[in-house]
């Protein structure tokens, strides 16, 4: 558990700045992200805000909080949201799916929710504590816009049954596509957020995090629902996510330029993934390109083969011999390089999580002076062997009764002999440092090869 001694900030999208978390109960984190509509396979803008808000949460409980983190699953389309009032217009993405490939609604979204699961532990997310299938006087209030500035039909045309142009449905009827698909009234997936989250946090907890392109309308109707229903309602510090982008626009399956989770891991490691991802702050855009995550895989590629390098090289057999060094130890620099890392690594997560100052300076430095470490402990290991040996020769010739000359002589008058006898055959080498060149000569006379051959018997 790391110590608490570092003020923790987090950039709340209501105030619009770094605020330090405390959280409402001592000791105790109240946290609720909006899912995904589960009706297709997710993309990496998906990933982009589950990894975020996953190491949010990891960085939560290695502060030693009691963290309740709840992550739903929204199984009605909120597209529609505050625009679309014109209830005919609202096509739900499930329904579409499911009657696009002839299967039943919710068995669709079944499956796509654990598809989704999957996914997230490929990329190593932790489960939250709850995933439930699937919002005021102060509207406006967490995105900054008026009522006025709602421009009523901007995007479908207007009901006429409202009063308001900021009017917007809290349950569909019956007779929608989602009260058909449930065989009951259904809902808009802010309310069931608003509800879901008050069941398992109740009206007032700490943290509400999603993407940015959550905070209106979605955010804006679950603060109008939850305070229409209890006054008393409050969340500490809304936290949004930036796109992923591919060429600059937002990646969204509506636009189709979007990659799902499932391609970009087929051809890298998810890893590789969750690293690019994490290689820019999380608050900002990212642009996804295949130069970017080649990067991102060679960085992870590089860290793994350290760790393995360096479990190898601490892991090699050490025979303790009489009269060789003790092998090497971990020097004063070693623990001052973690002391730095460590130091590093609390410092820039308790500023509003600053992964990709963590990866691209802090742990590159700790990595470079790791190789260094196994340059030097490869070479003392290498010396140790070489010791090893030379002791293991001596005691074979003095079993053998010879020294290490006489095998040196042996050795010599062999490699003669066989030179004579290549000669022989009209070969002959010629030495060029350590290498052996071969080159024609005349063939030696049948009288010669026979003198060579007797030299060779005696």
């Amino acid at each position: 558990m790391a110590e608490r001694s570092l003020d923790f900030q987090l950039y709340n999208s209501m105030t619009k700045q770094k605020e330090v978390f405390k959280p409402r109960i001592e000791g105790r984190v109240g946290m609720y992200v909006c899912g995904v509509t589960s009706y297709d396979l997710s993309h990496i803008g998906h990933a982009r805000a589950y990894v975020a808000f996953d190491v949010l949460y990891r960085y939560l409980k290695r502060l030693g909080y009691d963290v309740v983190y709840v992550r739903n699953f929204t199984d009605v389309d909120d597209k529609c949201g505050l625009y679309s009032m014109d209830l005919s217009s609202g096509v739900f993405q499930i329904i579409r799916r499911a009657n696009e490939v002839g299967e039943d609604p919710i068995a669709l979204s079944g499956r796509f929710c654990q598809e989704f699961v999957s996914d997230m532990a490929d990329l190593q997310c932790l489960l939250p504590t709850h995933q439930p299938l699937d919002d005021f006087l102060n509207y406006g209030i967490l995105s900054g816009r008026k009522l006025e500035d709602n421009r009523a039909g901007e995007r479908v045309a207007v009901d006429g049954r409202k009063r308001n142009p900021a009017d917007f449905a809290l349950l569909q009827s019956q007779g929608s596509p989602n009260g058909r698909a449930r065989g009951a009234q259904g809902g808009q997936a802010g309310i069931l957020n608003a509800v879901q989250s008050s069941h398992y946090l109740t009206h007032a907890f700490d943290i509400h995090g999603g993407g940015m392109d959550l905070i209106f309308p979605h955010h804006e109707n679950e603060i109008a629902q939850s305070c229409a229903a209890c006054p008393e309602s409050k969340i500490s510090y809304w936290l949004h996510n930036g796109f992923v982008t591919a060429n600059e626009e937002k990646m969204s399956k509506s636009l189709g330029n979007f990659f799902t989770i499932r391609e970009v891991t087929k051809m890298y490691h998810p890893l590789a993934l969750r690293y690019f991802l994490l290689g820019t702050h999380y608050r900002s855009p990212v642009n996804y390109s295949i130069s970017q995550i080649e990067i991102a895989s060679d960085s992870v590629f590089y860290l793994y083969q350290t760790l393995e390098e360096s479990e190898d090289a601490l892991s090699e057999p050490k025979e303790e011999t009489e009269g060789n060094a003790k092998p090497a130890r971990i020097g004063s620099d070693a623990h001052e390089c973690i002391k730095k890392l460590r130091k590093e690594f609390e410092a820039k997560l308790a500023d509003d999580l600053h992964t990709p100052t963590i990866l691209t300076s802090s742990l590159q430095e700790a990595l470079r002076f790791m190789n260094t470490c196994l340059t030097k402990l490869k070479l003392n290991v290498g010396q140790l062997f070489d010791r090893f040996l030379e002791q293991l020769k001596d005691k074979a010739l003095k079993s053998a009764g010879v020294t290490q000359e006489e095998v040196l002589q042996c050795i010599e008058e062999r490699t003669l002999a066989r030179r004579s006898d290549l000669v022989a055959k009209g070969i002959a080498l010629m030495d060029i440092g350590k290498d052996s060149l071969e080159a024609l000569c005349a063939r030696a006379t049948r009288k010669e090869r026979f003198a060579s051959s007797e030299r060779e018997l005696a």
